[in-house]
């Protein structure tokens, strides 16, 4: 990865690492985040529209920010502005998620990913690919995507942790949003506290496939109490006489 390009985006303040980047490196320059980024344009462009649908909501994204290229990336990196504020309790948006959800539906797949449903029939998507799992693990990684009710697929954030929801002034920010993409609600309900048993060992699984590549180690934690539950829930029941 080369060195952030500051003149891309007028930037002469002095770059200082951001805590939280486990797959990117964040960079505080002034008032503006530099990230890089494994997204394409046409993924970071994605994000545009579902901003302004969010802005509807009362809520606010950092968006990414034009280079003196007119380009979204530059060198591998993206550039946003800086949002200040103090972490939010993820309660504060279970009421608002599900309409940001709902308006969200006829936004189509971000570019490069695919939702868990599809990749219950494709090996990749995002930072997804099945093809590197123990082919055990991806087939109870499927069966736990599979399980999950009909719905209509929604933008997912995929991280809504309160490191990501951001209190400033009297408004909420959301930031963080590479791992977004349209899928089913389930894994933002899981992320808000409010997702059912089906729900979390999906969320669990989903965290399995997309750390496999990028944080083994992490990916590797959670096999094993994930395999258990997998086995427990799918585990027959026997006749009651």
């Amino acid at each position: 990865m080369q060195p952030p390009p500051l003149s891309a985006w007028a930037l002469d303040a002095t770059p200082l690492p951001l805590p939280g980047g486990h797959r990117n490196t964040v960079l505080r320059v002034g008032d503006h985040v530099l990230k890089t980024t494994r997204r394409s344009e046409a993924g970071i462009s994605w994000l545009l529209p579902v901003f302004d649908l969010l802005q509807q909501h009362g809520l606010r994204a950092p968006r990414p920010l034009r280079s003196a290229h007119g380009t979204l990336i530059v060198d591998g990196w993206t550039c946003e502005p800086f949002v200040t504020g103090t972490p939010c309790d993820p309660a504060h948006v279970r009421a608002i998620w599900p309409h940001v959800s709902r308006s969200t539906r006829q936004i189509r797949q971000r570019p490069g990913f695919s939702a868990a449903r599809a990749l219950c029939h494709v090996p990749r998507g995002g930072d997804i690919d099945l093809t590197r799992l123990p082919a055990p693990l991806a087939r109870a990684i499927r069966q736990a995507w599979h399980a999950l009710p009909p719905e209509p697929s929604g933008a997912v954030h995929g991280d809504l942790t309160p490191s990501n929801l951001i209190r400033s002034g009297n408004r909420i920010a959301v930031i963080d949003w590479d791992e977004a993409r349209m899928d089913h609600p389930a894994f933002d309900r899981v992320a808000l506290g409010t997702g059912t048993e089906t729900e979390r060992h999906a969320a669990a699984a989903w965290e399995i496939a997309c750390s496999w590549h990028i944080e083994p180690d992490h990916a590797r934690a959670l096999v094993k109490p994930f395999l258990a539950h997998h086995r427990r829930i799918r585990k027959p029941a026997r006749p009651s006489c």
